[in-house]
């Protein structure tokens, strides 16, 4: 998808959830209450091809379920000893996002986590763009990893009981 193509359907949906909002606070429309087959029937994760030239084509990039995104995120976190704070593993971190949502027109991966390294060796740039496609299509805000690395520390600090 090119980048004006992008920013405009971002347009459209931002204005679009701002109207939704706007038109059920004030009682003009009402949200339905979903049922748990609805909610499992509901076809909730975006995806988009990324036009990557340094690469030679595009890459489909999926977003991640919400399993994934914890796992992601817990992965991102070093294990740390008892009384001692996690520090966030900033190490190949867009290689490993890319990796969990890089996928096939079949939405099968193409990549497996032994492909971490390699992938963290290619275009700092395109790897970025793809990076940043996974993010976004994930609900990833750019603060996400800065509040899980203040959670943890708060985790740490409010289970301590002395004084």
């Amino acid at each position: 998808m090119s980048p004006s193509r992008r920013k405009l359907l971002d347009f459209v949906t931002s204005t679009w959830v701002r109207l939704r909002v706007s038109l059920e606070e004030n009682g003009i429309i009402e949200m339905a209450l979903l049922s748990k087959e609805q909610i499992w029937g509901a076809q909730d994760i975006l995806w988009e091809d990324v036009a990557v030239p340094e690469w030679g084509g595009e890459v489909r990039v999926k977003g991640l379920t919400g399993r994934e995104r914890d796992k992601f995120e817990s992965d991102s976190l070093a294990k740390a000893k008892k009384g001692q704070q996690r520090e966030v593993i900033l190490e190949n971190m867009r290689a490993r996002l890319v990796i969990m949502c890089a996928v096939d027109e079949k939405f099968q991966p193409i990549f497996d986590a032994r492909d971490v390294m390699r992938l963290g060796e290619k275009s700092a740039v395109a790897l970025e763009r793809v990076f940043a496609a996974a993010q976004r299509l994930s609900g990833m805000s750019d603060d996400d990893m800065e509040e899980l690395a203040g959670n943890s520390e708060s985790d740490q600090s409010g289970s301590s009981t002395s004084d």
